[in-house]
């Protein structure tokens, strides 16, 4: 269930639109449960990644180096976009993945037959459920609470294997019990993606969809599966090979998708000199990254020009630029006047705010409190 929700300027969003931190960084709950004393061992094969662009460490796509740009912005003359501000887009879950409860600096979620703990700073309240139903979970990550560091993952109830099946938005895929924290998919984004599924089915005409720090392809798979032509660049192999074997999970091998294993700043730059163009890019950057290769990414230095470069290889058509930003100490206002600044003179309209998971129960349909997870803005033409 997606709900997009807008207020009013000067009304408060439900999740807050002050700094925030990165994503599922642990907090440190007021009353730790049980479960969260001993750690078990990591995974054996879990290894810190080398790979920029990380998602709390997690292996995504590198950008450029902090030298001079290859080209400098583009002056933009022309109106800015008209604004809808705050826009809080908000999800009940979706397919095999919902928000059960939060509190005391954790969550827990359901990803299909398994129920899950992780670590939340944002969750500051109480939780709802009973004690004994956190505890009885089948995973909960725990150990190095640090913001880059290894941690583990303890089964309460029996061992499992380290990937399991997983369905969103009718895209098969796996999920990943890492040593980051992640399974594999960041659930907040079922909007976005939901949002950019309706608009390829809706298209009469084959839809172009560029998918940047495309992590392990869900993304991808359901632009590609609702019928656009992807390309999906993240400069990890792992990540690249994660995202493969879920396109061979759902035996979508046949859809139309370029896994682009290359800096994306570098992608993006080359596909400006060859006039190539996209009718919806996704865009989700890391704060901080270093690449194979000594790339630095810092998202207040490169984004500008990552935006432009963007706005640059979008079609005359184009249906949407979207940007996601997590782990960053701004109001979603910084990137929101981003995005008006460089599209400014193309007319449609910003769009920027929240991105929010609320909590929806046991059964996965008894709504509860909004955690917030990502600031947001997109543009679009109408």
């Amino acid at each position: 269930m997606v709900k997009h929700r807008e207020s009013r300027p000067g009304q408060k969003s439900a999740g807050g639109l002050g700094a925030k931190p990165r994503r599922d960084m642990p907090g440190k709950p007021s009353a730790k449960p049980a479960h969260a004393s001993r750690p078990a061992k990591p995974l054996r094969d879990a290894k810190p990644p080398r790979d920029h662009g990380e998602r709390v460490a997690e292996p995504r796509a590198a950008a450029p180096a902090a030298a001079a740009p290859e080209r400098p912005l583009i002056a933009r003359t022309g109106e800015r976009p008209p604004e809808r501000v705050p826009v809080i887009l908000e999800s009940l879950g979706a397919g095999d993945f919902h928000l059960i409860d939060s509190g005391n600096g954790l969550k827990l979620e359901q990803y299909g037959p398994y129920r899950i703990v992780r670590p939340e700073a944002q969750a500051l309240w109480p939780p709802s459920l009973a004690a004994h139903i956190w505890d009885n979970a089948d995973a909960i990550f725990t150990g190095d609470t640090d913001e880059d560091g290894m941690g583990r993952w303890r089964f309460p109830r029996e061992a499992l294997g380290e990937t399991w099946p997983l369905q969103l938005l009718g895209v098969d895929f796996l999920g990943r019990f890492t040593a980051f924290r992640h399974v594999g998919v960041f659930p907040e984004q079922i909007v976005h993606w939901a949002w950019m599924k309706e608009q390829v089915e809706a298209a009469k005409r084959p839809l172009k969809v560029l998918n940047l720090f495309g992590y392990t392809g869900v993304a991808s798979l359901v632009a590609a599966a609702a019928g656009a032509e992807v390309t999906h660049v993240d400069a990890s192999k792992k990540a690249i090979g994660w995202a493969r074997e879920n396109q061979a999970l759902g035996r979508m091998e046949k859809l139309p998708i370029r896994w682009i294993c290359e800096d994306a700043m570098k992608f993006i730059l080359r596909e400006e000199r060859r006039g190539n163009k996209y009718d919806i890019i996704l865009t989700d950057p890391p704060k901080f990254g270093r690449g194979p290769n000594g790339e630095v990414w810092h998202l207040f230095e490169h984004l500008p020009l990552m935006l432009d470069i963007c706005r640059e290889i979008l079609s005359p058509k184009a249906l949407g630029l979207v940007l996601t930003a997590y782990s960053i100490r701004a109001s979603f206002y910084s990137i929101h006047e981003l995005m008006r600044e460089t599209m400014r003179g193309a007319g449609g309209v910003v769009e920027s705010g929240e991105l929010v998971i609320r909590e929806a129960g046991l059964d996965g349909r008894t709504p509860g409190r909004a955690l917030s997870t990502s600031l947001f803005s997109r543009w679009v033409p109408k």
